[in-house]
Order: C-alpha cells, then sequence, then structure tokens
C-alpha cells in the first residue's frame, strides 16, 4: 500500500493479486499534486512484464488531465493488459470528455475486468 500525502490530500493504493492478475484499488484525488505514486506503480508494472492491471477506481474522489496523461502512457506500456474498472460518473464524464473511453474499455466493476 503506498500513500501520497499532499496539503492534507493523498492517493492511497492498496494492491492485490487474483486470478492471474494485479488490481490497484485507489481511494483519494487523483491529480497533478497525488498521482505520482500510481504512475511509478503503473511504470514498474509495465517494467516486470505485468500480466492484466486492473485499475478499481470506485473510491476516487477526483481526477483531472493529468490522470488521462498517466492512464495513457500507462496503456502504452502495458497494451490490452491495462484495464479501468468502476468509474464513479465524474470519472466516465472526464474519460468521455478527453476521448480516453475509446483508447481503454472501462468496465462496470473488478469481476467484470477481470473476466474480460
Amino acid at each position: 500500500m503506498l500513500s501520497q500525502p499532499h496539503g492534507g490530500r493523498s492517493l492511497r493504493i492498496d494492491t492485490r493479486q487474483e486470478q492471474g492478475a494485479v488490481i490497484l484499488t485507489l481511494a483519494g484525488p487523483l491529480d497533478l499534486d497525488t498521482i505520482a505514486p500510481l504512475d511509478a506503480t503503473l511504470q514498474q508494472l509495465a517494467q516486470d512484464g505485468a500480466g492484466p492491471v486492473v485499475i478499481d477506481l470506485s473510491d476516487v474522489s477526483f481526477a483531472d488531465s493529468t490522470t488521462v496523461n498517466v492512464l495513457i502512457q500507462a496503456h502504452d506500456a502495458l497494451g490490452p493488459a491495462l484495464r479501468l474498472a468502476a468509474p464513479s460518473a465524474v470519472l466516465e464524464r472526464l474519460f468521455t470528455l478527453t476521448g480516453l473511453d475509446t483508447v481503454l474499455p472501462l468496465y462496470g466493476s473488478v469481476r467484470v475486468a477481470l473476466d474480460a
């Protein structure tokens, strides 16, 4: 588990393995001030040649364009192994407005992402 505090805000990343996949459960805001640990984790997983990587977005309270950039870079490194699960309505809107939903499939739950 990683935590990146910044001005009273932090991003928590819980990591577990299930069905041969790495599941990253995120909680908190995703923005320029908090995203570095996620970026580092995704880069390391790509370097390690990780199989499916599911990012559970259900507890993400905020995201900005920095998030989109990190996810695009992760997709470039991991390809179809990267799966986004359970985004909130706010995140779905961000992904639709930026076109990320056309690059990365969004899954309604971690279970659905694992079974994909």
